[in-house]
């Protein structure tokens, strides 16, 4: 990944315990692991202050329900990103879809064509509770590419 030093280091030890490859190997309903490695990250000052990321570090683990308390407090673009993602990942489809719609118009989704997050929404949905493995790393991809984004500001 590429992050500021600072957040990549408050972040090591979870990603070396968990590796991309390993984390959120679910679409949906996923159970949380390696808690006490993101609250042992979020202490970390480069952190501190730092909603998104947490939102973010919450759904690498798979902790929809923290996730879920702190994104729908970030009141922004980026929130709704987040917030969408969980919904979707919970299976909540409808809900998803309101989110990434207030999402629309995120810098992240200006910059690159390949994401489409309500496209994505329905192409897990089709998916039906299995874990197809491209959409799987589809989503890893996506987490990547919005963690990178609100470290970078």
């Amino acid at each position: 990944m590429n992050l500021p030093a600072e957040i990549a280091n408050a972040c090591a030890p979870l990603f070396e315990a968990l590796p991309l490859s390993e984390a959120m190997p679910h679409l949906l309903h996923s159970h949380p692991t390696h808690v006490a490695e993101v609250e042992a990250a979020l202490l970390n000052p480069a952190l501190a202050d730092r909603p998104e990321l947490a939102s973010a570090l919450w759904l690498y683990v798979s902790d929809l329900e923290r996730s879920h308390t702190i994104s729908q407090g970030i009141l922004d673009r980026t929130g709704s990103f987040w917030h969408g993602i969980m919904h979707r990942r919970e299976g909540d489809f409808s809900n998803s879809h309101y989110w990434m719609h207030r999402a629309a118009g995120h810098p992240l989704m200006q910059a690159t064509v390949e994401m489409d997050p309500e496209n994505f929404v329905d192409e897990v949905a089709e998916a039906r509770g299995v874990d197809v493995p491209e959409l799987v790393e589809k989503q890893r991809q996506e987490w990547v590419a919005l963690f990178e984004y609100c470290a970078a500001h």
